[in-house]
């Protein structure tokens, strides 16, 4: 058996090396997307207000508010969710028990200042569905897969937090439920570079297209666009 394959690069060289090779196979967007905004709550994106929080991008927000508006424009489906746990925090379960300081996940309680969407999140509140989530992927013990279902999605398009945490998390199972998985580039963010490098590599390479948000704004923009789901099911072609 061959041995394991080093590298003096570091996980950015790495990132840069992937996602330049030319031969790369992609799983492509599909027919009709969703946007899946993850955890864009002030505990992770208010870096004046608490040290949970963190920027990759400084224009990670804009480029949300845009791609998430062309999306609800052509009638596809927009979530956001958000981390937020009963006061004994028994709904975290055993993920909330690594730690117990004031910054740890479990004492993000309903109700709680970082449990609040980013106020500079442009949500529309009739028509966006917004879901308080307890565990890394958006799929485990949410609606996400049903409304996905409904809608007759077969594309998902991540952003949020963080890159190595839900992001990961959700592209696995987003992939494991049959879903084409893009993951936005600029939209996705995480504490440190390394795993946020290495962790956009390993998507990658095995379980989404990691595509720059002009890409994914343009796919929108080019989209013909989906009648109302209520009034007819499927997309105009």
């Amino acid at each position: 058996m061959p041995a394991m394959e080093t590298s003096d690069l570091t996980a950015r060289q790495y990132w840069e090396q992937v996602k330049a090779n030319p031969n790369r196979a992609k799983f492509g967007f599909g027919a009709k997307a969703a946007i899946i905004n993850i955890d864009l709550q002030r505990a992770y994106t208010d870096i004046d207000s608490f040290k949970t929080a963190y920027q990759t991008d400084p224009q990670q927000i804009d480029y949300i508010n845009e791609i998430s508006a062309l999306a609800r424009a052509k009638h596809m489906p927009v979530i956001w969710t958000h981390v937020a746990y009963m006061d004994n925090a028994d709904d975290a379960g055993t993920w909330g028990t690594c730690t117990n300081t004031i910054d740890s996940l479990q004492n993000i309680k309903v109700g709680d200042p970082r449990a609040e969407l980013d106020p500079r999140l442009q949500i529309d509140r009739t028509s966006d569905a917004i879901i308080n989530k307890r565990m890394a992927s958006v799929f485990h013990d949410t609606p996400i897969l049903s409304l996905l279902i409904w809608h007759q999605v077969d594309t998902v398009i991540l952003t949020g937090g963080s890159t190595s945490g839900c992001i990961r998390a959700s592209a696995v199972a987003a992939l494991s439920h049959g879903f084409r998985t893009i993951v936005a580039e600029e939209c996705v963010a995480d504490k440190h570079e390394i795993p946020h490098f290495a962790n956009l590599c390993d998507m990658m390479l095995k379980y989404a297209d990691v595509e720059p948000v002009v890409k994914v704004r343009e796919w929108l923009k080019g989209h013909p666009g989906c009648r109302p789901i209520r009034e007819a099911r499927g997309c105009e072609f």
